[in-house]
């Protein structure tokens, strides 16, 4: 019987930035720079700043740099820190089919290491990073396309950090073997409970973060000579038959590899809060500008949502939530959505925010039903209903939410998120480094040290 992980690492291992297809370089951009977005935004959100207290704790070399502050330690630290940024907010891009966020695990691992490479090796290129980012989405978002099992494990976590491991192995060139053993180290580390997302813990974040560091800790033990187990997919103690429950059809899939590329079906959240909530304003919002009611004119909302959305999101309205039971309660965003005409990062800080009596009084007129839908993973189509104070009901029927691939943000849009979420920042980036920041990432090609990105996302323009 053949080991699919070799169909994955020659994938890896061969891929080059020439082979990708325009579209996919061209994504690759627009979610690189979505990233580091929120991943700046996110030096303001839960106890940021403790955790970089924390982590310069964890190792004193000055390897690597923190998205928005700079503030240097540990690559391994780093990564944590970065990975945790990026999630924190609840904004930052999804991969619908996976049930993924793959980009926040990849990237806070790639720029560490990438940083530290800086004076032991030659510099991680932006070309060179265009394919790494491209294999690692492919490799993170595989283990969620292939089960239908129903989600149990928080895979931003648990596939986010092979997807890191992907990136990684592909920058520092390692050949089929040793990308087996680095994933084989990864997948003794992996980690990511759902836990925290029921119970809207922090925590949630920091295993991105955990999975990130475990990343860098795989590569280093696979080129220092490591052997990893390999048969880590499909093997008697494999990740699909504990993670997945034995359910997959990886075969199937192996073949789409470098023909259809994970980076085309990557989702953007236009919102920070759970991509689960986001129909609710997309469906109201919709209704409100064709039918020309008002909030107030509401008396009854039924969001009829797939049973993933109805598990992770349809939890109750409580009247003192933290700031990330507030983003993953569906009912509540709606309230944020109907109090002040818009869902944003200032909306979740803060008591006043979080205990705001308009908020409340709306979300409690929503009620999340779960459809028929079979498919467990499935976040789409959803259904937004509203009925009036004078009798009139109206419907908004969502195939795909504003942001899935098929109903995008556009090029403009996303840029203008992205300087959004950098005044959002704990120290706001100025004008000129955003533009400094957006060319780059946009040019990413002629980038010969991505190094360079994480100076600009500080504010450092020279």
């Amino acid at each position: 019987m053949s080991n699919p992980l070799d169909q994955v690492a020659a994938h890896v291992v061969r891929t080059r930035t020439e082979d990708l297809p325009e579209a996919v370089v061209d994504r690759v951009k627009t979610f690189l720079l979505d990233t580091f977005g929120v991943g700046i935004a996110g030096s303001s959100g839960a106890g940021v700043a403790d955790l970089i207290a924390v982590a310069r704790g964890w190792g004193s070399d000055p390897e690597a740099s923190v998205l928005g502050s700079g503030d240097r330690m540990c690559a391994q630290s780093a990564a944590v820190v970065n990975a945790y940024q990026i999630h924190c907010l609840e904004f930052d891009c999804v991969h619908e089919g996976a049930v993924l966020h793959p980009m926040a695990t990849i990237l806070g691992a790639v720029m560490a290491w990438s940083e530290r490479q800086t004076g032991r090796s030659a510099p991680v290129t932006g070309r060179d990073l265009i394919a790494a980012l491209a294999v690692g989405v492919d490799v993170s978002t595989m283990l969620g396309i292939v089960t239908d099992a129903e989600l149990r494990f928080f895979r931003p976590a648990t596939a986010g950090g092979f997807g890191a491991v992907a990136a990684i192995g592909r920058l520092a060139g390692f050949d089929e073997t040793r990308l087996k053993d680095a994933l084989g180290a990864q997948y003794s580390q992996t980690s990511g409970t759902l836990q925290p997302h029921v119970e809207g813990s922090p925590m949630l974040g920091m295993q991105v973060g955990f999975n990130a560091r475990a990343a860098i800790v795989s590569c280093d033990l696979a080129a220092a000579g490591f052997r990893g187990p390999h048969d880590i997919l499909t093997g008697q103690y494999g990740y699909f038959r504990l993670f997945e429950q034995d359910n997959q059809n990886i075969d199937a899939f192996l073949p789409s590899l470098g023909r259809d590329w994970q980076m085309l079906h990557m989702s953007h959240k236009p919102f920070p809060s759970g991509r689960l909530t986001h129909g609710a304003i997309d469906g109201l919002g919709q209704l409100m500008a064709r039918h020309e009611f008002v909030p107030d004119d509401i008396v009854s909302i039924i969001a009829r949502v797939p049973p993933l959305n109805h598990r992770l999101v349809g939890r109750p309205l409580i009247d003192a939530p933290e700031p990330n039971y507030a983003k993953l309660c569906l009912a509540f965003v709606a309230g944020v959505f109907l109090a002040r005409g818009g869902v944003d990062v200032p909306d979740f800080l803060g008591q006043d925010n979080l205990q705001d009596p308009a908020v409340h009084r709306y979300a409690r007129l929503v009620q999340v039903e779960k459809d028929d839908n079979p498919d467990l993973n499935a976040l789409d189509p959803q259904q937004i209903i509203v009925t009036l104070k004078d009798g009139q009901t109206h419907v908004c029927d969502l195939p795909h939410v504003y942001g899935h691939p098929d109903n995008p943000l556009s090029a403009e849009e996303n840029v203008a998120k992205f300087r959004r979420c950098a005044g959002y920042a704990a120290r706001p980036l100025p004008a000129p480094a955003q533009d400094a920041l957006i060319a780059a990432i946009a040019d990413l090609e002629k980038v010969d040290d991505i190094a360079r990105l994480m100076r600009l996302s500080t504010g450092e323009v020279t």
